[in-house]
């Protein structure tokens, strides 16, 4: 949002991320999940934008790892081969008392580089890959890991901005000021 300046307040909506489906159906839900914990948190007219993004290779999806070991074993699953990274965005448009939502998802595909071990427990040290989906994020360190990515570069990083703003134009929210 900052990149865009897109003035903005975040406000953390601690929902059960307990879900299951497909990663296109769990990105979505999650994202409206998270937007209306936090419409209980506003009061009057407001803008809420919330997104989840989940990382899928082989059938199976890569949340958040919960110890080094589990990040490494996601990180050597990903190397040498090309994943999606889903994410979900939810809006809703607060105004005079009337309630309007939508909801997307966007699907990018990333493709790593082959790793060593040694690369690859050199970057969980950085403690980039314990707060990310998949165990590393594409706009830090974890740029190291990525070959290519075909699609939205956005998307992977957790907010696919061009899309939201044309949802958030077609609410009727003024972007460009």
């Amino acid at each position: 949002m900052d990149l865009v300046g897109i003035a903005h307040e975040v406000v953390v909506s601690d929902v059960d991320e307990t879900i299951s489906g497909p990663p296109d159906f769990q990105v979505r839900e999650l994202a409206l999940r998270k937007a209306n914990a936090v419409r209980g948190m506003v009061e009057g007219d407001a803008v809420i934008i919330a997104a989840d993004t989940l990382v899928f290779i082989d059938g199976e999806v890569l949340g958040k790892p919960g110890s080094a070991d589990e990040a490494f074993g996601m990180l050597k699953a990903l190397q040498g081969r090309c994943h999606t990274v889903y994410t979900g965005v939810a809006v809703l448009r607060i105004y005079c008392g009337d309630v309007v939502q939508e909801a997307f998802f966007d699907a990018t595909r990333v493709c790593f580089r082959e790793l060593t071990d040694d690369e690859i427990w050199a970057y969980i040290a950085t403690g980039e890959p314990f707060d990310k989906a998949g165990a590393y994020g594409v706009q830090e360190k974890g740029a190291l890991l990525v070959d290519r990515v075909e699609g939205d570069f956005f998307t992977v990083v957790g907010l696919p901005v061009a899309k939201l703003a044309q949802l958030l134009s077609k609410m009727g929210v003024d972007i460009w000021s």
